[in-house]
């Protein structure tokens, strides 16, 4: 078993223990980031991890946690008094600024038996030094908690996570490099962020400078839900990104949309899924619908309620010039009238829209999922559109994935990430799963309709053909909350 393996089956162990108390997989993992940090925290104030110098007197890097909060005083208490003693350091920490303000922010205690509570900050958290992990075994071993914890959970952390298989690939097919700033603004537990700094860190013939750019200064993540943020800021630590500075935080918690917040070279989103919301985004027309909340963006292409459509305007907002982007986006985005027509227009000219991926169902936490990958590249205001030719990649169709038995692979997306061309695009040929569109034939398309297939489906062809019946079962049901999610809308439309 690997160093990293046995540390998270180690810290599922103690998971197992604590739910008999009810306290979920989340919980347990958010618990578990409070006490690592305050555990860090104090190794990195010890020798050796910070040579004595002038100032130091010998005793470490001063802890950026308070004496009278820091990880001693939790080894010194025992029962009741460590229970209250806990809940004071965290709601004291989540006033702090920096790095301890994001972590600790609104924090509470869930284990609600103090021998439980004792039991993990002695015999588990103690035990490991963290700080001599090496940034794999540590951070791995988080993220394996965090992938757990999606798989055997439908809420919780499920409804942010990216199959990494899928993460994996879109990175390599899009290929960020040295110095490039890359952004993710929907970044849930930094799936996309940890990808792109594996995939940097790999290249050959780094330097140093290039080295400490990439730990920090290089990776920006927004999150809207505070307990999403720390889970981030926790996995981001581990893999040892991030600085020493409190001002320069890797990830915030904000609402990306409610404006700009930097321009970047390259964005990777998998926005929330949820179609409506209760704001609107209003744009430069001052195009308004329904009573809910307005935010003004003068920067948007059309107004919508709609969160997908406001994410991929806000996408492109915040790209420089000759920035790429890739994007997880629902079918929706790809046929919808009003506002969707407006930007699919709007971006086929004004950026260089050159891949659609169309995902298979299956690979998903949130069930009945139909999802895409669109890759753009944002260029200079012309008169003649940007995009001359959209080139999609099939892997929906024939294609059977579950959550379980038959779990989408890397090796699954080979074949696109050939076909894509990362070392040159220009370069590419068709297939029988890739084919490519020119700008005229889309805009011939009803509504610029980008839902577009070609293959036939077998299950369609004959009986024999037909997939297993839990299959079967599974796209009926995915199908019919696809259809009822559409009616939604429409009914809310036309109220």
């Amino acid at each position: 078993m690997s160093t990293h393996t046995a540390l998270v089956q180690k810290l599922w162990n103690y998971c197992n223990i604590l739910r008999d108390d009810g306290l979920s997989y989340g919980d347990y993992v958010e618990q578990l980031t409070f006490l690592l940090f305050l555990k860090m925290a104090d190794e990195q104030s010890r020798p050796p991890f910070h040579p004595p110098s002038q100032g130091y007197g010998g005793t470490g890097k001063p802890s950026a946690v308070p004496k009278e909060f820091a990880w001693p005083s939790l080894l010194a208490r025992d029962g009741d008094e460590l229970e209250t003693h806990y809940r004071h350091v965290l709601e004291s920490l989540g006033k702090q600024r920096g790095m301890l303000g994001v972590t600790f922010r609104k924090a509470q205690n869930k284990i609600q038996d103090p021998a439980k509570l004792r039991r993990l900050i002695v015999d588990l958290i103690d035990k490991e030094q963290w700080s001599s992990l090496s940034a794999d075994v540590k951070g791995d071993a988080y993220e394996g908690l965090l992938q757990k914890n999606a798989e055997d959970v439908k809420g919780g952390a499920g409804q942010y996570f990216t199959p990494r298989p899928l993460i994996a690939a879109i990175v390599d097919a899009v290929s960020p490099q040295p110095g490039q700033t890359i952004c993710d603004p929907a970044c849930g537990t930094g799936g996309f962020l940890l990808a792109a700094h594996d995939h940097i860190a790999r290249l050959p013939g780094l330097d140093k400078a290039q080295k400490k750019r990439l730990k920090n200064g290089t990776l920006f993540g927004i999150e809207l839900v505070d307990s999403v943020t720390r889970l981030c800021a926790m996995n981001l630590l581990l893999h040892g990104i991030g600085g020493d500075s409190d001002s320069d935080l890797p990830v915030v918690t904000k609402d990306a949309l409610a404006g700009k917040h930097g321009e970047y070279d390259v964005v990777l989103a998998n926005p929330p899924f949820g179609k409506k919301s209760s704001v609107t985004i209003v744009n430069e027309a001052g195009e308004q619908s329904k009573e809910s909340l307005i935010i003004n963006r003068d920067d948007f292409w059309a107004s919508t309620s709609n969160k997908q459509l406001n994410f991929l305007q806000h996408i492109f907002t915040i790209l420089k010039q000759h920035g790429h982007a890739a994007v997880v986006l629902p079918d929706n985005v790809l046929f919808e009238g009003g506002a969707g027509e407006t930007i699919r227009r709007a971006l086929l000219k004004q950026a260089d829209v050159h891949t659609l991926l169309r995902l298979p169902t299956g690979i998903f936490y949130a069930q009945g999922v139909k999802a895409n990958v669109l890759f753009f590249e944002r260029k200079p205001a012309q008169e003649k559109p940007w995009t001359d030719k959209l080139w999609i990649y099939d892997l929906r169709t024939n294609k059977h994935f579950t959550l379980k038995e038959n779990t989408l692979k890397r090796t699954d997306l080979d074949d696109f990430v050939a076909c894509y061309h990362p070392k040159n695009r220009h370069k590419r040929t068709e297939s029988e799963r890739f084919k490519v569109f020119t700008y005229d034939e889309l805009l011939k398309r009803d509504k610029v309709n980008l839902d577009i297939f070609w293959l036939k489906d077998e299950a369609l062809e004959e009986s024999a053909n037909l997939p297993a019946p839990e299959i079967i079962a599974q796209e009926i049901t995915d199908d019919l909350e696809a259809a009822l999610e559409q009616f939604a809308t429409i009914a809310e439309d036309l109220r």
